[in-house]
């Protein structure tokens, strides 16, 4: 029996087009090519004998339990997912799907961000989730808004430079 974990809060059910396909391809990927791998490598080193000192053995039932988990979270996940394709009426206010140019008020940085839904953030792509703590601050604030965050860090003013949509 596999260890108890509280179930994760359910973030925000907006993802974009890109990212409603990307996780997609991720869920057929995991089903029909790799578990089908792992699965071949599984019964390989079952045959082998004894399983409780069988290192490849208990390395794939993990790997399969980890992929079965995420497969399990993606085939509930991606049905009950609502793609936002329409861009905001309002140009000018930050909404889901904007772009956004902002610059720290304290140090000059300048930052950019697009809010995505909690399952496509990339914040190493500057993709943030709108259930984020920067995105709550910034929904509706227009051009030359000052807002402060805040961050897990601490409080940061920010100041919204330019705001866009593809």
């Amino acid at each position: 029996m596999g260890r108890w974990r509280p179930a994760a809060e359910r973030g925000t059910a907006l993802v974009t087009r890109a990212g409603f396909e990307r996780l997609k391809r991720e869920l057929d990927d995991l089903w029909r090519v790799q578990r089908p791998e792992i699965v071949r490598a599984l019964g390989a080193a079952a045959a082998e004998g004894d399983r409780s000192e069988n290192a490849e053995y208990i390395y794939r039932k993990k790997q399969l339990g980890e992929l079965d988990r995420r497969v399990r979270y993606l085939s509930r996940r991606v049905p009950s997912l609502r793609v936002v394709e329409e861009s905001a009426t309002d140009r000018g206010a930050v909404f889901f799907g904007a772009h956004i140019e902002l610059e720290d008020v304290a140090s000059g940085e300048a930052l950019r961000y697009r809010i995505v839904g909690p399952d496509e953030a990339d914040p190493g792509r500057g993709d943030i989730s709108i259930d984020s703590p920067m995105a709550r601050a910034l929904l509706k604030k227009r051009i030359d808004d000052e807002v402060e965050v805040q961050l897990p860090t601490g409080p940061r003013r920010v100041l919204v430079v330019d705001v866009a949509y593809a």
